[in-house]
């Protein structure tokens, strides 16, 4: 007898190939049978009239804190995620030397927008090694889980507060890589790192990767070559690339031997010019030997604004520390006239790309304060032409009495076609996979966690791509990328992640705040239409939107459950020129 048999669906195996009808028997957690099937089993779902495809395989999540207060690692599953990979830019909680959770927490709440009274409570940060950290997770989770370790941590565990403050000795390299290989020899899946100009710490400095030389990255990236089954995450710049990025990349994919994938690239009308010269990254690699990959979230997010946490609003120059500063002195310096005028010279500057100060374009999403209601969905031009003052005087007046905690954002516009195939495009290149997703960070700023049931519930349904084709994008290119043994395809023998889905009804629900963090915190939240079962080594974690008891996560440790992906040219020798 089986464990459970989903019968009648239209199985769609995540190769791309035509969906075709049959059933599909589990057992013991691994896919016994696709066809017809006369046993019995245990559990028999009705499959008729829906899809039945792999679970899907997000790759970029900041789960790592998470998974001490919510083992399920929502909302990820409830939209057909059955497999993530945290510890990406550079940013993880192991390893962990006895004086840095407190600064590791705060980098966190800075720069991944989790709030640290959550942090504080929730996480109990009484380990060292990166594998204390999995042992501790290990048997605990919803979907199956993999981390990376971040170069920022490593590099604070080695030189404490000198990680911030420049230049790295030979010793401190040394203790880098030695932590690193520890790490990765315990089941990291790889290393991490950023240069991006949005991740500064609660100081208001870089975050210590951003200190790193090349020399440091490449020397590191060199360690991930001597461990299977490991990979490469990197952001080198937000927005368009400098004249540094496709050689750095190509040359830490040559120093380990394996791709990279970079984060991240935001795709649509009138984007054009800019994906295209940042992919062109990846023929630079491609021509030297190497594999540079471009990860692209599918749809434009509408980022929530908060001068509470600063997110976005610190990329404006002169304006790091002063987001950075604590709540009772950030509220003064915005509710003073000085305060203010400080900030707006400050704004006025040039800069290049899309400039953040724009504030007449800026809505209003959510308020707290009374008075402040009248202001939801007016723009911020509206509001001070209503009172008759300056655009930033309005904005500031909102915020100060909403104690900073005014949610703000950019006008909402349907995607329509020509939209959808300009983003279709890049996801069909092969300089590209989609994810991105941020998953667990950003917790008031960002909702693009419902990533896989937007391009479902859009793109698809609307006719423009089948659905064979969508899934092959959500789960197994992804999981080819990462060497995911056994995962990312519906096939005889391989783990049993299913998601069984109406594809009438799929897509994403409202999102909206939802206060359940540790210490009541909020965070962006939403849930899933047309995800009827999601299924995780054979054991169901979801039923029609709601999470089961059961937690039947593998802890996906490297060379375990992943096998080596290289790049054509990484069997040169290390540190030869690309």
């Amino acid at each position: 007898m089986l464990d459970m048999i989903i019968r009648g669906g239209t199985v769609v195996d995540g190769t791309g190939v035509p969906g075709r009808i049959a059933d599909v028997g589990i057992s013991d957690g691994r896919i016994t049978t696709i066809g017809e099937i006369d046993e019995k089993a245990t559990r028999t779902i009705d499959a008729e009239g829906k899809v039945v495809a792999p679970g899907f395989v997000d790759i970029h999540t900041h789960y790592d804190a998470q998974v001490f207060w919510d083992t399920t690692l929502s909302p990820s599953p409830l939209h057909g995620v059955t497999t993530v990979i945290g510890g990406n830019c550079g940013f993880t909680i192991a390893p962990l030397g006895p004086d840095d959770g407190d600064y590791l927490m705060r980098m966190l709440a800075r720069v991944e927008g989790m709030p640290l009274a959550a942090l504080a409570e929730g996480v109990p940060w009484d380990w060292r090694s990166f594998g204390e950290y999995l042992d501790r997770i290990d048997g605990t989770l919803a979907p199956n889980a993999g981390f990376l370790v971040g170069h920022s941590t490593i590099r604070r565990v080695a030189m404490g507060d000198r990680a911030t403050k420049g230049a790295a000795t030979a010793d401190d390299l040394d203790t880098m890589r030695a932590l690193l290989d520890a790490s990765l020899a315990s089941g990291a899946l790889g290393f991490s790192s950023s240069w991006a100009r949005t991740h500064n710490d609660a100081a208001g400095d870089m975050v210590p990767s951003r200190y790193a030389s090349e020399e440091e990255i490449l020397s590191l990236c060199g360690v991930v070559r001597n461990h299977p089954g490991t990979t490469l995450e990197f952001i080198p710049c937000v927005g368009m690339f400098e004249d540094f990025a496709p050689e750095l990349l190509t040359r830490m994919s040559l120093a380990a031997n394996r791709p990279v994938n970079w984060n991240v690239l935001f795709v649509g009308k009138g984007s054009e010019a800019i994906t295209e010269h940042n992919l062109a990254a990846s023929d630079y690699a491609t021509e030297h030997g190497a594999r540079v990959i471009a990860l692209t979230v599918p749809f434009s997010p509408s980022p929530r604004m908060c001068f509470d946490s600063g997110f976005l609003l610190d990329t404006i120059p002169g304006w790091e520390k002063p987001m950075a500063l604590p709540h009772a002195e950030k509220k003064a310096m915005l509710a003073s006239p000085d305060g203010r005028n400080v900030l707006r010279e400050a704004a006025l500057r040039p800069t290049t790309g899309f400039k953040v100060s724009n504030w007449s374009i800026y809505v209003i999403n959510e308020t707290f304060a009374p008075e402040n209601k009248q202001w939801e969905g007016k723009s911020v031009a509206e509001i001070a032409k209503a009172r008759g003052v300056d655009e930033f005087d309005a904005l500031c007046d909102v915020v100060v009495a909403d104690d900073l905690m005014t949610g703000f954002g950019f006008p909402i516009r349907p995607d329509d076609d020509e939209t959808w195939q300009v983003r279709m495009k890049v996801w069909r290149d092969s300089r590209a996979v989609i994810g991105a997703s941020d998953a667990g960070a950003h917790l008031d700023f960002l909702a693009s966690f419902n990533y896989a049931t937007v391009l479902l519930g859009g793109p698809v349904q609307r006719g423009l791509m089948p659905i064979e084709e969508a899934v092959n994008l959500l789960t197994d290119v992804p999981a080819r990328l990462y060497g995911l043994t056994g995962r990312g395809r519906l096939e005889t023998g391989w783990h049993a992640d299913v998601a069984v889905i109406d594809p009438e009804t799929v897509g994403a629900q409202e999102v909206r705040m939802r206060f359940d963090l540790p210490t009541g915190a909020p965070r962006l939240y939403g849930g899933a239409n047309g995800i009827d079962h999601v299924i995780v080594n054979g054991t169901e974690i979801v039923d029609h939107g709601e999470f089961t008891d059961a937690r039947p996560g593998t802890l996906l440790r490297s060379g375990r459950d992943t096998e080596t992906v290289t790049v054509p040219g990484g069997d040169r020798a290390p540190g030869e020129n690309a």
